[in-house]
């Protein structure tokens, strides 16, 4: 520990820490704009600068360490006046058009204005950018709004491991962008929007889709579907003002119903179908590599229900986060093998409502437009895919995030906090605790598990309360090994064999284990990747966080809505199995394998 003084307080602080630390720790405030607590401190924009006694200049209090004896005015004359200049200094450069902007009110740009009390801007001239970038479908960057701040160029770069965006040119002439002046929907990026989470203006935010939505609720001939992600529950309150991990999945439900959604269905229940079909397709891999091995006959595959001809590439790798599948269509194609051939939980449901509800219901499916409510940004690309369609019909026709559902209940006039709770319809609404938990890093694994152990051996997962330990928390690689005791007759070839799993979220986590894979180390026979550090819960189109906790927050809500459902495996939802009973006929089935099952596509990196 050192000691120093801020602002004629003496105060204690860890070695190594920064002013800035230094000073939150003692309640002490300083203003910042570019820095994000354990992710970015490039010091580029000054704004936290502070005034050490000794130094001729200024310091950038988010990269300077403390000293013992250190004396540290952050409220000073000059540091006020400093502060000031730099503010009016990025205004400059910046539209003024806040009241129009759709960050109006959340904007930590306009929010930073009020502390440093800029009355009116001392600069005026050229502004250095103004171009909008909207060739992707889910991203849309706005040049002329951007801060160079730099947050976006640290998440792509050293968070996802991607790089697709950085600082091109130099001096008045720099931009952040993809390089040789490619579009963002021309680059190999991968549509996380884990730079439209961080980015503190405008410059980089979703592809609105309200506008579309309002015109299909709006049009008399249409049946208009919508269907809610499992992180959505745990996220959307936020926008409210409830604390981070709030549930609010019944008045989310209720406020679909008010703004005129003529079903509202639940991707929870696709998320218990994609289990049966993932783990089915995992569990005919093992079988088939046993068969290929020597160990069983063809026959006793066949009583087993599996086939001996399928693809048996292991380890296997979760394919339910559209983000990481375009990472692997570019930077590792050669292993698109391992992949699972399940669509995503909302693309199956999409799929089952133009068809099974269709025909059910009696509905046209040309007449039907089905929209889902997700966390990420990467879903709103995942539907332009040509390989997501059947009958010559979208399986989803329009995707909204989290932050665009919050907007368009606000815009509605629907009072969120004072709604009652609603319920999802039939029959695409019921779900287990298993598929609850797809929200979060580790969910998909872990629901899988619970059923996959329990076909083989007749038990429950031998884990407390049925969370695999190993792989709860928001680590970036997590790994667990089950060996398989007793199992029912017919899979006794399977006794004393230990599956290994790994989990990783964030895209720099799957890149280690896909090297692995590549050089022949992988120990793994069963891998979940989600794009998006920490999983669906901080997927790019969830509320901005306040605070780092807010992640843990959102994860324990999740775990929390698994816990208070009377069903926590997917094979016990009786939907399910009435799904496969009346329509499907059985998992990886001619049907299933039409409307719930893709393929993949090899791109290049550049």
């Amino acid at each position: 520990m050192v000691s120093l003084i801020i602002n004629n307080k003496e105060i204690k602080a860890k070695e190594g820490a920064t002013i800035l630390q230094a000073a939150k720790d003692n309640d002490i405030y300083i203003p910042t704009l570019c820095y994000l607590e354990d992710v970015h401190k490039l010091s580029s924009c000054r704004i936290c600068v502070v005034e050490v006694e000794g130094s001729k200049n200024l310091m950038a209090s988010c990269v300077t360490e403390v000293k013992d004896k250190m004396i540290v005015k952050t409220n000073s004359p000059r540091v006020l006046s400093a502060r000031k200049v730099l503010y009016e200094l990025i205004l400059s450069d910046h539209p003024k058009d806040c009241l129009v902007c759709d960050r109006n009110q959340s904007c930590e740009l306009q929010a930073l204005g009020e502390i440093i009390r800029v009355e009116e801007s001392s600069f005026d001239g050229e502004k250095s950018k103004k171009f909008v970038d909207f060739s992707s479908p889910s991203i849309v960057r706005d040049a002329a709004k951007c801060i160079l701040c730099r947050r976006c160029v640290t998440v792509c770069n050293e968070v996802q491991g991607v790089g697709v965006l950085n600082a091109q040119g130099r001096g008045f002439k720099t931009a952040i962008s993809p390089g040789e002046d490619i579009l963002i929907g021309d680059a190999s990026c991968t549509n996380c929007g884990q730079c439209t989470v961080v980015c503190p203006v405008n410059a980089l935010h979703e592809n609105d889709s309200t506008k579309d939505v309002f015109a299909a609720l709006a049009d008399p001939s249409k049946v208009v579907i919508v269907q809610t992600a499992p992180a959505i529950r745990a996220a959307l309150g936020e926008e409210f003002g409830y604390e981070a991990g709030t549930l609010v999945t019944g008045k989310m439900a209720q406020s679909l119903r008010d703004m005129g959604f003529d079903y509202v269905f639940d991707t929870n229940f696709t998320a218990d179908l994609t289990i049966i079909e993932e783990g089915t397709e995992f569990l005919n891999r093992i079988v088939d590599s046993v068969y290929k091995q020597g160990k069983i006959t063809k026959e006793q595959v066949e009583a087993l229900g599996m086939h001996s001809d399928v693809n048996d590439t292991l380890p296997m790798i979760t394919s339910c986060s559209p983000g990481w599948i375009k990472y692997i269509e570019h930077y590792y194609s050669d292993q698109l093998p391992n992949l699972s051939s399940c669509k995503s939980p909302h693309m199956m449901l999409g799929a089952l409502a133009k068809t099974y509800f269709a025909e059910k219901s009696g509905i046209n499916p040309e007449d039907m437009y089905v929209v889902s409510v997700m966390p990420c940004t990467a879903k709103k690309y995942e539907i332009t895919r040509p390989e997501m369609t059947n009958n010559g019909l979208k399986n989803v026709d329009a995707v909204l995030t989290t932050r665009e559902l919050a907007k368009m209940i606000k815009e509605s006039g629907i009072e969120f906090t004072k709604l009652s709770d609603g319920t999802f319809d039939s029959p695409l609404g019921l779900s287990s605790g298993a598929a609850d938990i797809f929200g979060t890093t580790g969910g998909v694994m872990e629901a899988a598990l619970r059923t996959v152990y329990e076909l083989i051996t007749g038990r429950e997962l031998p884990f407390k309360g049925l969370h695999v330990t190993p792989i709860v928390g928001l680590e970036r690689i997590k790994t667990a090994s089950i060996t398989i005791e007793k199992p029912l007759e017919q899979w006794s070839f399977l006794e004393g064999v230990t599956v290994n799993v790994a989990v990783t979220s964030g895209l720099l986590g799957a890149s280690i284990l896909l090297d692995q894979i590549e050089s022949g180390d992988s120990p793994y026979h069963f891998i979940e990747v989600m794009a998006c550090p920490g999983g669906c819960i901080s997927g790019g189109g969830q509320p901005r966080p306040k605070d780092a906790t807010t992640r843990e927050k959102r994860m324990h809500a999740i775990y929390k809505e698994d816990e208070g459902k009377v069903l926590r495996k997917s094979h016990e939802n009786p939907d399910i199995t009435k799904i496969y009973a009346d329509f499907l006929g059985k998992p990886l089935g001619h049907k299933s394998h039409e409307l719930l099952h893709t393929k993949y596509t090899v791109r290049s990196k550049y």
